[in-house]
């Protein structure tokens, strides 16, 4: 998080990651449509000719209250294993972390590869990033088991974890997700202790 107290402005970086076809384009272009009239970019997303994503997905949302700015850049990773090298490059110096499920049952080991690859990268930092796990495709049936997702991960371990669920094609849940996660970086960052940011930070609307 980078703060600029002269022009008033905090810059932050959440980012989506999870497996391949879980749904991490699909819900950021709901949320540049939700929040049409705070994006500073059209939604930029490098796929493939096929439509898969080749990098990441970025998104640039603009908030405001009566002080402070708050510039949220959104990145999704690439799910695609034959592009993973750029996996690294894409969660440098992110502030929280949204990890979509795909709910699919046979996704269950991709899953888990994709999170303990996250840990990897991360290593003990991973255990205090502002961390949102979104269940997706809560549509279908029959899904895996949440609770067995969460145990193989070790999620009691975690700090600064919220569980939520979402229907991305639908929009459902996709908009709280991200909320929740904003909340968490905005109350959990300790670079928005002094008294001043804490009270303007309350303020900013999401």
């Amino acid at each position: 998080m980078i703060i600029n107290n002269v022009e008033a402005t905090i810059h932050s970086k959440i980012v989506y990651a999870g497996p391949a076809l879980s749904g991490k384009t699909t819900t950021m272009k709901y949320l540049s449509d939700y929040y049409k009239e705070k994006v500073v970019n059209e939604f930029l997303s490098i796929e493939t000719t096929s439509g898969r994503t080749l990098y990441f997905d970025y998104l640039l949302l603009f908030f405001k209250n009566r002080r402070y700015s708050l510039k949220t850049h959104v990145y999704s990773t690439t799910g695609q294993d034959f592009y993973a090298i750029t996996r690294p490059d894409t969660i440098r110096n992110l502030d929280g972390i949204i990890f979509i499920v795909d709910s699919e049952k046979d996704a269950f080991m991709r899953n888990i590869i994709s999170w303990k690859e996250l840990e990897g990268y991360l290593s003990k930092d991973f255990l205090f990033i502002p961390k949102v796990i979104v269940f997706n495709k809560q549509d279908i049936s029959p899904k895996i088991e949440k609770n067995s997702f969460l145990a193989a991960i070790r999620a009691s371990k975690y700090y600064n974890l919220e569980i939520t669920e979402s229907v991305a094609t639908e929009g459902e849940g996709v908009v709280l997700s991200f909320r929740t996660m904003l909340k968490l970086i905005l109350e959990n960052n300790t670079l928005l202790n002094p008294p001043i940011l804490k009270q303007e930070k309350k303020n900013i609307i999401i």
